[in-house]
């Protein structure tokens, strides 16, 4: 029981990690205005965790692969064809989920779909530890480079800043956030808590730092609030929906209290 105990701290402790690091993500997302298209990345998890189950190995090895696979193809396809992020986001995320569902085992797709909040070993937390490290130190030795991007791409590159490799480790750091938080959020969620979260944070301030610091505190705030609900008030809900439940109405809190 004790042992099982910790493993719930893990979880506890991961989650709250995760969302730091996807409040952080998400409001560099917003500045791109990549938002949709990350939501599509989240989606690419699904085939890798149905083929995963299938074989029997490590769902998250699977969804790894087809994240970092898929990763690659999406900012391959904008470079080398020039199309409009929204002209790839239809295609992706309807073959994603298409092919998830006909390969994920029924009876896992709803935990692969919205999550489960469950413990998880000591390895999973360090790994998990790591990686939120890891996006966080990646995104502010980017800052500059982000930032100059978003003034202009022509004075970004004569800095130095080489715009390909840039957009691909963006996007590297984006599905290592979604795999972060996989296993509580699910493939469908999992992106939710990296655009809600940014867009109620820059609906109250126009300040750049505040805007880093304001989301990662309502992400870490709607990760709390959905532990609590879940577990005192609704406990046959999973973390994820309560969670972005939770995040759409501070959403849409925030759209009517600036308008009053």
């Amino acid at each position: 029981m004790g042992l099982q105990n910790t493993s719930y701290v893990y979880s506890i402790i991961l989650a709250l990690l995760f969302a730091i690091s996807a409040g952080l993500i998400g409001s560099f997302s917003l500045m791109k205005r990549m938002l949709l298209a990350g939501d599509v990345v989240s989606h690419l998890a699904l085939p890798g965790l149905g083929i995963a189950l299938l074989l029997g190995i490590n769902p998250l090895l699977g969804a790894t692969a087809t994240l970092m696979f898929g990763t690659v193809a999406i900012w391959d396809i904008q470079r080398q064809t020039g199309l409009a992020t929204e002209n790839i986001i239809g295609v992706v995320f309807a073959a994603s989920l298409a092919i998830g569902a006909c390969v994920t085992p029924k009876e896992d797709l709803v935990d692969a779909l919205f999550g489960n909040f469950a413990p998880i070993t000591l390895l999973s937390f360090l790994a998990g530890i790591v990686a939120v490290l890891f996006i966080t130190l990646s995104l502010f030795r980017l800052k500059h480079g982000l930032v100059m991007t978003l003034f202009s791409e022509d004075l970004a590159i004569v800095t130095g800043v080489k715009l390909d490799a840039q957009n691909l480790y963006f996007l590297f750091l984006f599905s290592l956030t979604v795999l972060v938080g996989l296993r509580f959020m699910g493939t469908l969620l999992a992106a939710s808590l990296i655009i809600l979260p940014a867009a109620i944070a820059r609906r109250f301030t126009n300040k750049m730092g505040n805007f880093f610091y304001d989301s990662s505190l309502i992400s870490l705030a709607c990760i709390i609030g959905g532990l609590i609900v879940t577990h005192w008030v609704f406990p046959k809900y999973g973390l994820g929906p309560i969670t972005v439940l939770l995040a759409s109405a501070a959403f849409m809190a925030s759209v009517f209290s600036k308008r009053s």
